[in-house]
């Protein structure tokens, strides 16, 4: 009898203790941590791109308080150092060294196009957060890619189509002489009604462009526009400052005035336009605590790159609250696709290729204050639109 009572305790406490074995193993499952890798330009003259994606990115995780959809979050931070080779060795280790559960981030289309292709070969999530090339966007779309930012002609498309509603007939237009510029061009016509009566195309870093302003006074235009990024920008708004030009040609741009190169230009930039799906004065509760927050942590203004990348935090936050984990890749990608979430744009929906359906309005370089300069939405321009690119995208 007492050999068999042994036995039975020892059963039982065999079985006690693989059960305790058990759930632990079920709570630490539970309890798996969020891998983030977020990949960046953090250096170089290109970085405050990166670090506005980042810090827009690193609010929203620090507003759920260190844990998106209640999973312990480790964000590793990479910089791409805008170099499509680097950042490909930088994705692959973040997937296969680091184990990383989602990749998020990607400033500019050439490291895009680099990285694309080996993270969504390797079945790892990625939410992209500026860069929108034609080809993801398309024929090259995959399920396990989304964007919360906008496929990169939009913005163009959206100035064409503002000029157009002006009816402004006659636009000369200002690029830098390669590819992606080119491009930028090709979209803006893609709405324009109207004649182009110049393209002007000046060599990648000029600075100077009197020869230029020369040419856009003589032809008379009813506006110029411009599509003319980072340094080089920045020099073309000064010039056109001084150039007499202004007040007469109103200057239409995309990707030249902006909350990054405004509060260098300052009042050389007020008053000129561009365009964006996002603007500070977008009238909804959730861009109001964006922007407020985002100011007071980090002392700067937020910009469209900030808000892109907090809005893809946001994004996978309530998506993982639907599905309590990432254990089940394909409830995730599921949830994401509902976009359950309050983007600080207000409407937002993912299309078929997995880009937004969104507004996009005109916005104007203003003066707040003495020293702050934002970029203001005035007026809407395309209501609830996806891109041109969808209808190419087979998954």
């Amino acid at each position: 009898m007492a050999r068999w009572l042994s036995q039975f305790f020892i059963k039982a406490m065999g079985v006690a203790v693989a059960s305790a074995f058990a759930m632990s193993v079920s709570v630490a499952q539970e309890a798996k941590e969020l891998r983030v890798g977020l990949l960046a330009t953090l250096s170089g003259p290109a970085a405050i791109f990166g670090e506005h994606m980042r810090d827009g990115f690193m609010l929203a995780v620090a507003q759920s308080n260190g844990a998106l959809g209640g999973l312990a979050t480790n964000v590793l931070v990479v910089d791409d150092k805008l170099d499509p080779e680097h950042a490909v060795k930088q994705v692959t280790k973040l997937i296969d060294e680091n184990g990383v559960d989602v990749l998020v981030g990607v400033n500019f289309s050439r490291v895009m196009l680099a990285v694309h292709d080996p993270v969504v070969r390797s079945k790892t999530l990625f939410i992209g957060t500026n860069s929108g090339p034609a080809p993801i966007a398309g024929g090259k779309c995959n399920r396990y890619f989304f964007s919360t930012a906008s496929q990169d002609d939009q913005v163009h498309e959206t100035m064409g189509r503002y000029a157009s509603l002006k009816g402004y007939q006659q636009v000369v237009t200002i690029a830098p002489d390669y590819e992606a510029a080119r491009d930028a061009v090709s979209a803006f016509r893609r709405h324009f009604k109207g004649q182009i009566a110049r393209e002007l195309f000046p060599r990648l870093g000029q600075t100077d462009f009197a020869e230029e302003f020369n040419q856009i006074a003589e032809i008379e235009p009813d506006a110029i526009y411009a599509f003319m990024p980072g340094g080089m920008g920045v020099e073309l708004v000064k010039q056109f400052h001084t150039s007499g030009l202004k007040g007469i040609v109103p200057f239409l741009s995309s990707n030249t005035i902006n909350a990054i190169t405004l509060p260098i230009t300052s009042e050389m930039g007020e008053g000129l336009f561009s365009a964006s799906h996002w603007a500070p004065n977008l009238d909804n509760p959730a861009n109001k605590r964006f922007v407020r927050e985002f100011s007071r942590k980090y002392k700067y203004a937020p910009s469209v790159y900030a808000a892109q990348g907090y809005d893809a935090a946001k994004l996978i936050h309530f998506a993982l609250e639907l599905t309590g984990g990432v254990k089940e890749q394909e409830a995730l990608i599921s949830a994401i696709s509902a976009a359950p979430f309050e983007s600080v744009r207000g409407d937002f929906r993912f299309n078929s290729n997995q880009f937004p359906i969104q507004d996009f309005y005109l916005v104007e370089g203003v003066r707040r204050t003495s020293r702050l300069y934002e970029m203001e939405a005035i007026a809407r321009v395309f209501d609830d639109v996806g891109d041109a690119y969808a209808g190419s995208c087979r998954m």
